[in-house]
Formats: structure tokens, sequence, C-alpha cells
């Protein structure tokens, strides 16, 4: 593991490993129940879909820590997920088989970009002040889905989101786990995260507020959704859309959880570039095309995975941790489903407070470096997508350059990301 890992090169070892691949998979588990119940509203059936979820996670995580040697875990994205759900079936009317086949040729798709140098030179022409602000803006993000699964911000009929009920059981409990990680942060206490995230479940299972299901249990049978994509009626004219749609928001996403994990890990070199970008990037696509065969909808790079980052993940062996752990899950079901989100929601709250510390290393003096970063990051939690932050954040950064007779300042890659986006939204 020393040798095919480099863990003495980033300074961690397979204890610190392995402590922060459970960390981020007890930060995503949420996944393995969130991602069926959505998919079920489709009509797929809940325990297939429960089953092709973990095999996706596996997989994915699995091969980016082996063959990229990224310590950042993948699922079924949580945007990717409701868009297949509420945007193509409900939406539009298709069959779910058919949004499947979708999805799989949007990784098709992703992987050839991957092998190309395309993509690669997208995601390297990201500027560094923005790839401050995305960093920054994916801490946001997680804080405003912490903040949301623990019930302290809910949703407004007038002013879009308000305070919760802070005194009730789930935000306070959130609370006292976010407080307890923070203060033994502070005292420099290995496995602060996991003990938050467990204090905060016990709590759940002592006070009954969640139901301790038991440990062990055969997993369900993956037949209903196993290979029942239509990729015939995906290639249907009305379906272009859709593929591009998944594409677009697959590449960028992926992009920005990319360099924004890695950004907090400094595992960037000193153009603040990723090296091993293409072998991340094609870990990545893939498992879009293998969860796509399995059942479930787009997979991608988790920002949950900044948690084990935080408790000291920086090689692949992390994210093969929590792809072991996600196979485990399989059969550990019961025990997954019984951590209840708003203890997740404590050690998420928890990254997104040191996340968001990477505003302070914008070049504050120039305006058209920092306000488009800004634009990003609070795009991304108001947006609620990765994808979209990054889009805003490249079409102010472009058209203020411009505006202030910098254009010189801006690569071609820039010019061009922004022009994706723009023509995104006039026609997407």
């Amino acid at each position: 593991m020393e040798s095919f890992f480099e863990l003495k090169k980033h300074g961690t070892t397979a204890r610190t490993e392995t402590m922060a691949g459970l960390t981020t998979f007890l930060a995503m588990a949420y996944i393995t129940v969130v991602n069926p119940s959505i998919l079920a509203d489709a009509g797929m059936d809940f325990g297939a879909v429960f089953v092709a979820t973990c095999i996706a996670a596996a997989f994915g995580s699995i091969v980016m820590g082996l063959y990229g040697n990224y310590p950042i875990a993948q699922a079924p994205g949580m945007a990717q997920n409701a868009f297949f759900t509420f945007g193509v079936v409900l939406g539009m009317g298709h069959a779910w088989q058919t949004a499947l086949g979708a999805v799989f040729i949007s990784g098709v798709i992703f992987v050839a970009l991957s092998v190309l140098p395309v993509r690669e030179w997208l995601v390297n022409a990201i500027p560094h002040n923005l790839k401050l602000g995305m960093a920054a803006g994916i801490g946001l993000f997680l804080g405003f889905i912490a903040l949301r699964n623990a019930g302290i911000v809910v949703d407004h009929e007038a002013t879009l989101v308000a305070l919760g009920d802070i005194v009730s059981f789930e935000p306070m409990v959130c609370i006292l786990g976010f407080v307890t990680i923070a203060a033994l942060s502070a005292r420099r206490i290995t496995g602060a995260v996991i003990i938050g995230i467990l204090l905060a479940t016990s709590a759940g299972w002592v006070f009954g507020d969640v139901e301790f299901n038991g440990i062990i249990a055969m997993p369900p049978s993956p037949a209903p959704v196993f290979l029942q994509l239509d990729i015939a009626a995906a290639f249907q004219l009305s379906m272009v859309t859709v593929v591009l749609s998944m594409l677009i928001v697959d590449v960028f996403d992926t992009a920005g959880t990319l360099v924004g994990v890695s950004t907090r890990a400094n595992l960037v070199d000193e153009n603040g570039n990723l090296p091993r970008l293409r072998k991340a990037l094609l870990s990545d696509s893939s498992a879009t095309v293998v969860g796509a065969l399995a059942g479930t909808s787009s997979t991608t790079s988790y920002i949950e995975s900044a948690a084990g980052v935080e408790a000291g993940g920086r090689t692949g062996l992390t994210a093969v941790v929590c792809g072991l752990l996600f196979l485990g899950c399989l059969f550990f079901a019961p025990l997954a489903q019984s951590v209840p989100a708003y203890a997740t929601a404590s050690a998420l709250l928890f990254v997104a407070c040191l996340m968001a510390r990477s505003l302070a290393d914008l070049d504050w003096h120039d305006i058209t470096e920092s306000a488009p970063a800004v634009v990003a990051a609070l795009a991304m939690p108001l947006s609620f997508s990765i994808a979209e932050g990054i889009g805003l954040g490249f079409i102010s950064y472009i058209l203020i350059k411009i505006i202030s007779g910098r254009a010189g300042d801006c690569s071609v890659a820039a010019y061009v990301i922004a022009l994706i986006f723009g023509l995104k939204y006039a026609f997407l």
C-alpha cells in the first residue's frame, strides 16, 4: 500500500486513510436510502435501486482510488437523480428505462471526452481565483445541504428559506454533533468527525427518534432494474436535450468537486492544476456507464469526500476503503439506514466551515478576479447545483474581463466553457 498509494509522500498512513474512508462513507451513506427513494417516484423498484446505488458507488470509488489515486468517492448524484425522476420521467413523460438509456449514452460520451485531452484541457483552464471560489462554493453548498437536512433551514413561500424550529430534537442534535466535532478538532483529537456522527446517531437511537434497524440482512434482488435500460429509445430526437443536459451537468459537477476537494487537500501542483487528472476523469465517467447498466442515474464525484479529506485522507486508499464499505453496505443495509440525516449534517456543516476559508485566499485587490469567484460561490448553494455555479462564474468572468478591457487575460478554454454554458441557458 505504501508504494502503490505513496502514503509517505502524501504525509499520511494506512490507519489515517482508513479512518478517512470511513468518515467519507458515513457522510454520504444517506445516498443508499435517498437515491432509491427519489428513483422510486419514477416507478423503479426501491430495493433493486438500493443495490444499484451501492454497486455504482463501490465501482466508482474503488476505480478512482486504484486508478486515479484521489481520496474522492463516487455515488449517484443528487441533482442528477432529481432531474432523472422529476424532469425526464415525470416531467417529460419518458419511461424510466429510456431515461436510463440516456444516462448510459451521456456516460459513454463522457468516457470519450475523458480519454481525449478535451476535458482535461477544460478543467485545467479554470482560473486560479475561480478555483478558490468554487472550493468555497462547494463548502457553502455543503453547509446549505446540512442545514436543510437537519431542519435548521426550511422552505418558505415568501422568502424561499427561513429558520426552522431549532429547539426541536433534530436541529438540536445536529448542532450538538457539529459543536462536538469543532471542539474536538480544536483539541486535535483524531477521528473528531466520526465521533460527532456517532454521538448524534446514538442520541437518535437512545431517544427513539430514529429506529435501529439491525445490522445484517441479505441484499434485495437487483433484477427489476439491472440491464433494463432502453438505449434505442434514448436515441429519439426528443431525448437529445436530455442527454446533453445530463452530460453538461455531469462534466462540470465532477470538475467542480475534483478541483474544490483537491485544492482543499493541497493535491494540486504549483500551477494549481490536478496531476493525474485524466485518470480521475476517466474513473468518474466510467462509473456513470456502470451505474446505468446496474440501474441508477448518473454517478458523480461526491462533495462529501471533503469530510474524509478533513479527516486526513490524501490518497486513493481513502476512496478504496469507502468503496469497499459500499459493497459491505449491501449486507449491512439495516445499519447504514440507521444513521439519520441530521447526524451526517453535523459533519457536513463542519466541513463547510473549513472549505469556506478558500475565500480568504482570493485576490481581493483585483475585482475582475474576485467578483466572478464570489458569484460562483454564491450561485452553487442558491441554485442547488455545482455546475450552475461554475457556469455563472465563467460567464461573469469572461464578461467582466472583456468590458474592463482585459480580454487577453482569458484563455481560449475559458471562452469555450462560458460559451457552452451560455448556449445551455439559451437553448436547453
